[in-house]
Parts: C-alpha cells; structure tokens; sequence
C-alpha cells in the first residue's frame, strides 16, 4: 500500500500499516524509517488497524473485493475513509457503502481526481473548460463522449486474466485466507494476488475497473450525471470465462435522455482522430480542438462552474463533503460495475433502472448487484 497520500501534509501523520503479506509490510516499515524517521504500529487484521485510537483517516488501497467491508467498519469506527478505485466491486455494496457513510456521517474520499484537477486525458486542458463549454449549449443536447485509445484509455487495456491455473503453495509470508476475505475460495495461484489479481472476477474486473473510474468519472461531471445512471448498456465482447477476465471491443452507456458514453477497446487502438464529445452543434477532439469557431473566447465571457470542495484534509475538519464523495463515486462506479455485469453474463443488452438501482426484468443481472461472500464475512 501507498504511504504517500497522507504522510505528506503538515497537518496529517502516518501512524499505522496494515497488509496480509508480511514481505510487503516489513518493506513499508522499512521505507516510514528512510522517509519520515518514524517507527509505525503494523498489522495484518484490517480490523485491528480501524481500532487503533490513534487513527482518523483510513486509506483502502486493497483489491476492491475488500473496499466496501474495510469502508463499512471504517465508518462504524468513527474513522474518515480515502477509498481507492473503483469504489467497490458490486452495485449492491456501493449501496451499502452510501448508507453507512451516512449513518455514521463520515468524510469520504474516492481516489481518482481528474474532475477536479490534472490534465483530462489527451484534451490538453483540466475539466473546467470543458464543463462550462457543456453546460453552455453550444454543442447542443445530447451529447455523445467517446473514451478511446487517443485518449490513452488503452494503455491498461490488456490486463486479463489466465484460464486453468495451477494450484501452487501458499508463500509463508502470505496469509491467503485474509487475502481472498470475502471472496469465494480458489487454490493459490500467484496471478490470483497482488499485481495481476485485476485478470479475476472475484476480485476485480481486469482494465474495466482498473483505469474505467478515472476515466468515466470526470465525463459523468461533464455530463451533470453525478445523481443518476444509465438506462441501457450495450457489450460487444467474446464470451467472458467464468473466472478470468478476457478482452472486449466495445462498451456502450445511454441515459434516459439520449446521453451516451463509448468506451473502445481491441480493435480500436489506432483508428485515428476520434471526438472525444460530440453534439448536435459542435464536436471536442483532442488537444481541445474544437469545431466551434473562436470557442475560447467565447468560453472566457462565461461564468466559471461551481467551485469544488478539493481539500480532503479540510473536508475532514469542517464535516463538508468531499468533491468525489461516497455518492456521486457510487454513481460512476456503477458505470464500470454494469459493463462488468454484462460482460460476465455474455449479454449484448442490459436494461438498467437507475432510481432503484436493479436490471429490468433480469434475475441474472440482478444477481450480481448483491453477491454472496465467503464466511465469516457480510455486509
């Protein structure tokens, strides 16, 4: 796990470690000694590490099959959370995330930034211009955006995952039941952990999930879609193994209002000049090269979008809501979770009620929102 996020602020501290593979937390006391000259508690129960008093803000940077059980207990402990993405693995535990964030009226924190700060993609500019060029009309309504290989959204692409793997021993090092928590039980096989563990359904959803929150949540901002979802997802994919992770080619998600989002992946690496956002009226390529005449200008003489709370530590203090927060971070992680609902299913359709968050007239579908998990270990 990272250690950097907190332990470079003044006003924050890193106190505490936690990992379920023993090499991997000794190097991380290790590297808090060379950094910062500080000794740290360390732990490989999770739940021991919440339960230390001398702790305020637990960072999750886990496989997601653990994001929302850690974020629950976090919550109910009375701790603050900055959750890495995605944000969970389900539907139906980014749900159960929400409420107990709520209940416990907690700060939360999803860790993908570009809808507030950083270059976005290839475009040559942040999300600001962008916004406000959306919410002026000029392109018109509705508007389709296009996440393709020009936007770099292929360079994780091929993480997949191995059919047939050999039972392999469990390194001593490794506690493997703890790894695997809540996760159905499969013999040990290196590719399941740590770095390739995004090829395996029951811990991830290979490229999909990896880099698709950062890329999908700052186009739900653009599109002012931070309280709904899509009605429909469309698949073009071979069909998926039941346990490995494969490739697909096309992913489609349209909102009720004619809105659509295109994810391209095989087939479309090198296609050429793509519009990133596209309406009616104007199109976005690359570089911000718009077909809009004098766009910039015209842009300067608008108001800017609203300002966003991007100070988690701030956040923290005056109990105000984070920018990427627990609910609108649920929201485009649903994105990600329904292509992988599809994908999984060998679906080209799926038909999705975003106010009550289930498929339409799917029991397949609807399976997969809420997953059973492994005991002893429950929402």
């Amino acid at each position: 796990m990272s250690s950097s996020h907190f332990s470079t602020s003044d006003a924050c501290r890193l106190v505490a470690v936690c990992d379920v593979d023993k090499k991997h937390l000794d190097n991380a006391l290790v590297q808090a000694k060379r950094r910062f000259n500080t000794d740290l508690k360390s732990y490989e129960d999770f739940r021991d590490l919440i339960s230390d008093p001398n702790v305020d803000i637990v960072h999750i940077a886990t496989p997601p099959h653990w994001h929302a059980l850690m974020s629950i207990e976090a919550a109910k402990a009375g701790k603050d959370i900055w959750c890495e993405k995605p944000m969970t693995r389900t539907i139906g535990e980014g749900k159960a995330v929400v409420a107990a964030v709520k209940r416990y009226n907690r700060i939360f924190r999803l860790n993908t930034w570009f809808r507030f700060k950083d270059t976005f993609y290839g475009l040559g500019t942040t999300v600001q211009p962008l916004k406000k060029l959306v919410d002026s009309g000029m392109l018109g309504w509705p508007l389709k955006v296009v996440v393709s290989g020009t936007t770099g959204f292929t360079w994780k692409f091929f993480w997949v995952g191995k059919e047939n793997l050999v039972p392999e021993p469990v390194p001593a090092n490794l506690n493997y039941d703890m790894w695997l928590g809540p996760a159905p039980f499969k013999p040990y096989n290196e590719h399941r952990t740590h770095q390739t563990f995004r090829g395996y359904w029951d811990y991830d959803g290979g490229g999909l999930t990896d880099m698709g929150q950062h890329y999908l949540d700052p186009v739900q901002y653009l599109l002012g879609k931070d309280k709904t979802s899509p009605v429909k997802v469309e698949v073009d994919a071979p069909q998926q193994h039941s346990d490995a992770v494969g490739i697909w080619r096309k992913i489609t998600y349209t909102y009720e209002d004619g809105c659509q989002i295109i994810l391209e992946g095989e087939g479309f690496e090198s296609k050429g000049k793509t519009a990133f956002i596209e309406g009616p009226k104007g199109k976005v390529f690359r570089g911000f090269e718009c077909t809009i005449p004098d766009v910039m200008n015209k842009l300067a003489e608008l108001p800017d979008p609203e300002p966003q709370r991007t100070d988690f530590l701030e956040c923290v203090r005056t109990r105000q809501k984070f920018a990427l927060n627990e609910e609108n971070g649920h929201r485009s992680c649903t994105l990600v979770n329904l292509g992988a609902v599809a994908l999984r299913l060998n679906r080209s359709v799926l038909n999705f009620d975003p106010v009550n968050q289930v498929f339409v007239n799917d029991d397949a579908a609807n399976a997969l929102i809420n997953q059973p998990m492994r005991g002893p270990w429950h929402l």
